[in-house]
């Protein structure tokens, strides 16, 4: 079984179980569609960081950001620093996602959305922009709790970020679901 490195969860099974199942969305959404929790799984997403640095106006700006390694489609994830050995944890998992990214394609990725995200705070704010970014050794991944629900033959999911504690959207049930039905991967627990 692989060994990962991996970000500390904030959220433990049993939270993860009680966040999935309280809540009159939740309740409503088990009763009326999907059906109850039928169980919970910890899910691990690898991540690239990088120093990036950006310069506009006369300022520097330095952070640490982390990349999807798999598609590069979700969110970046932003850290205030770079995580430290009491945030950071080694386990041996199946359920995790291998990482198909290379350094220069993942570096492209990062510049345009670090890019879009400096635009975001306001375009004309934005004068003599440069961006940069060095790639820090290690893939390191981020836990997810997945609580699947369903009645029969039929299943749904939802997922939590486990170290935010923040319940996730359309961009990572999409690649959780591709990871689960595809055939190119091959997995010892199925």
């Amino acid at each position: 079984m692989p060994r990962i490195r991996s970000l500390r969860p904030n959220v433990s099974r049993e939270a993860a179980v009680e966040e999935f199942s309280r809540g009159v969305f939740n309740s409503m959404r088990a009763l009326l569609v999907f059906g109850p929790i039928r169980s919970v799984a910890d899910f691990y997403i690898p991540f690239q960081l990088f120093h990036v640095e950006i310069s506009s106006r006369g300022k520097l700006d330095q952070r640490v950001f982390g990349l999807d390694a798999v598609s590069g489609s979700l969110d970046l994830y932003h850290f205030e620093q770079l995580p430290g050995p009491s945030e950071i944890i080694y386990l041996e998992t199946r359920n995790r996602i291998t990482a198909s990214f290379d350094e220069q394609r993942s570096r492209e990725l990062l510049l345009g959305k670090v890019r879009r995200l400096v635009f975001s705070t306001g375009f004309f704010r934005v004068r003599d922009l440069r961006i940069s970014a060095d790639l820090i050794p290690g893939e390191i991944y981020v836990p997810y709790w997945v609580g699947f629900r369903g009645r029969g033959m039929s299943a749904q999911f939802t997922v939590l970020d486990a170290v935010r504690r923040k319940p996730e959207g359309a961009k990572v049930t999409q690649l959780l679901q591709n990871w689960l039905t595809s055939t190119t991967e091959i997995r010892d627990d199925l």
